[in-house]
């Protein structure tokens, strides 16, 4: 029983990365590192070396090859190499008479792993490269091992036999197959955000072009007046500080837009929630005239600090918004709405349409990644969106019924 218990633990030391991956990047809005592979696996190694399998003092079991090959794999040969560093230093300081062992199976193992993890991107089939990893490393200790101490092996063949497939091949074929998925889907949802984030600011775009010509079509106008030299110096001044103000006005607008389009940043600072509602209100109100939909937001007097990072904020706000726009667009006397509510330390952000609405299983399945109550929606927008609140240490909540409208509350705590 102790055994099982033994190997379960080593089992866990191997899946360490991917538990790891999944908690570290959960939230971020990049894929791994190569940093992240190399102490991953280096902590990886030093607990499985540490806490190993014997039935025998001096020679020791664990993961090590498993480790080693994924930090190839994954890491590169830079990081194979660091870890086989630390494996030799942290192996002759454990000692026992199985270290000359352990070194000379790892000089077979090291370059198998080096080639085996050069063919594992270049075919399509890849599972055949994890099957012969795991194979290749459970059979090439036990044959060192019945070389140089074949009374050891045959004294423990059942041990022998069922511990190392299950280290090694179970072991490789769970940790390269999970952390793979996993960094897979990251990908995909990392494009796909990046491609609605895209599509948002080119449907805002069209909307702002309008915004914008306004503007540039007064100060066209008054340099042409101006340009006639018809005009008393009086009159020539009044059209010049319009014409300031309207250009200063097109500055505003375009930098309020293109600090939408930023890249998201993973850093937390004060932000005014006043002023962040108003940039993108501002931004958003040409997209709702277009779509023939009413916007409007009531606003405190004071300003509302949150703790968070402003660029996500604008865009999880564009996010509801646009979403509220879309839903109310059909609908007679269109209208969406903003408010605020502050009770105790929390600030309450109300985004209401009297749109068409959604059902209790539409909602529940709000947030999850790929699910969108759009026809040609991907629902990462909103996926994306409950990430940054919960990042911010919020929550949202939704009512809403067919036909009735909805009513979007995000909590966030004040600074």
């Amino acid at each position: 029983m102790s055994e099982i218990k033994e190997i379960l633990l080593q089992l866990l030391f191997s899946l360490t990365p991917f538990v790891l991956y999944n908690i570290y990047y959960r939230n971020l809005e990049v894929n791994y590192s190569r940093r992240f592979i190399i102490f991953t696996c280096s902590f990886c190694l030093i607990l499985s070396m540490t806490f190993p399998l014997s039935v025998q003092d001096g020679l020791v079991f664990d993961v090590r090859y498993v480790i080693i090959f994924f930090g190839i794999l994954f890491g590169g040969v830079t990081t194979g190499f660091i870890l086989l560093v630390e494996f030799i230093i942290f192996r002759l300081y454990i000692g026992g008479s199985g270290t000359l062992d352990a070194l000379i199976i790892l000089a077979i193992t090291f370059p198998l792993s080096i080639l085996l993890s050069s063919f594992y991107y270049k075919i399509r089939k890849k599972y055949w490269i994890t099957f012969i990893a795991g194979i290749s490393f459970s059979i090439i200790p036990i044959v060192v091992l019945y070389i140089t101490k074949p009374d050891y092996i045959l004294s423990n063949v059942t041990f022998n036999i069922l511990a190392m497939p299950v280290h090694n091949c179970l072991g490789i074929w769970l940790l390269i197959t999970l952390f793979n998925k996993s960094v897979t889907d990251k990908e995909l949802y990392l494009k796909v955000i990046q491609n609605e984030k895209v599509e948002t600011i080119n449907q805002v775009a069209a909307s702002l072009a309008h915004e914008v010509r306004n503007p540039l079509t007064t100060v066209l106008g008054f340099l042409k007046l101006i340009r006639a030299n018809t005009l008393d110096w009086e009159k020539t001044e009044r059209f010049i500080d319009i014409s300031i103000e309207e250009i200063h006005r097109t500055e505003q607008i375009l930098s309020d837009y293109l600090s939408i389009s930023k890249p998201l940043a993973t850093f937390h600072q004060h932000i005014d929630l006043v002023v962040q509602l108003k940039t993108v209100v501002e931004v958003m109100t040409p997209y709702a005239n277009m779509n023939n939909v009413s916007l409007e937001a009531s606003y405190p007097a004071a300003p509302v600090h949150i703790t968070g990072n402003p660029t996500e904020m604008k865009q999880l706000l564009v996010n509801f918004i646009k979403n509220a726009i879309e839903a109310s667009a059909d609908m007679p006397k269109a209208r969406v709405s903003i408010q605020f509510l502050q009770h105790l330390r929390r600030v309450q952000l109300e985004i209401q349409d009297n749109g068409v609405g959604m059902d209790e299983e539409q909602m529940s399945r709000l947030g999850s990644i790929y699910y969108s109550t759009k026809s040609n929606g991907t629902g990462l927008g909103l996926t994306f969106s409950y990430q940054a609140i919960r990042s911010m240490n919020g929550t949202i909540s939704v009512k809403s019924e067919p036909y009735s409208g909805t009513v979007f509350t995000i909590s966030l705590p004040l600074a």
